[in-house]
């Protein structure tokens, strides 16, 4: 679907029913959490003409992630789904006025078109407090936990979302799972512009999960 996106990756087959956007080229990128990843790529963009949103894309250049935001605005709740629109993973503001941005990640089960929430989520994602309240560059731009308000982090995001440079990492063995980096045209003198970056996840992390982050830090770090 998207042959000028393609790269390294395991192939997740979408279809065709979307339009294309402009013809791009890209080259693989080296990574730092070893050779056993997949690499996704993502579009800060809707394919749908009346939507702000994402578009996530595999190594054959096939669709197997989208955001489609029909309201154009910041919401209090982000829904990621599959390639036909089933929803997969939905993030929800913890409260409405808090000092710190907060989100639980529920997992969406589809059943004859109904899109289930269970009560409790997953996975609680929370902006760096220091960042809030002091107003420091922090290199720790979120926590995310296994149940609200455990002292013990799962996983730390570190650099810099707006520079498409970013680093998930399993706290208790100190080990990067997931990379966000620019992507490299394979032109000379060409470039992406930070609307286009790769996704990169080691084998035993879920990808859902990990673009499900990437909307959050989105939305943390996104003017």
């Amino acid at each position: 679907m998207f042959p000028f996106l393609k790269h390294r990756s395991r192939s997740v087959h979408g279809d065709d029913e979307l339009s294309s956007p402009e013809k791009i080229v890209a080259v693989n990128s080296t990574v730092e959490i070893g050779d056993a990843c997949t690499t996704l790529t993502v579009w800060r963009k809707s394919l749908l003409v009346s939507c702000d949103g994402f578009t996530v894309i595999d190594s054959n250049g096939d669709l197997i992630y989208r955001v489609d935001n029909y309201a154009r605005t910041r919401p209090e709740e982000l829904i990621l789904m599959d390639k036909d629109g089933n929803s997969v993973l939905l993030m929800h503001r913890t409260k409405k006025i808090t000092l710190v941005d907060s989100w639980g990640i529920y997992e969406v089960k589809d059943t004859n078109g109904e899109a289930k929430v269970p009560k409790s989520p997953i996975w609680y994602m929370r902006k760096n407090l220091k960042m809030n309240i002091l107003s420091t560059n922090s290199n720790n731009l979120a926590h995310v936990f296994s149940v609200p308000f455990d002292k013990k982090t799962s996983y730390v995001i570190k650099g810099s979302y707006r520079c498409k440079s970013c680093k998930i990492m399993h706290v208790p063995s100190n080990r990067t799972v997931v990379e966000i980096k620019r992507k490299e045209a394979r032109t000379k003198g060409a470039r992406f512009g930070s609307d286009v970056f790769d996704l990169v996840v080691s084998l035993d992390f879920d990808t859902g999960l990990a673009m499900a982050l990437v909307l959050l830090l989105d939305h943390m770090f996104s003017k």
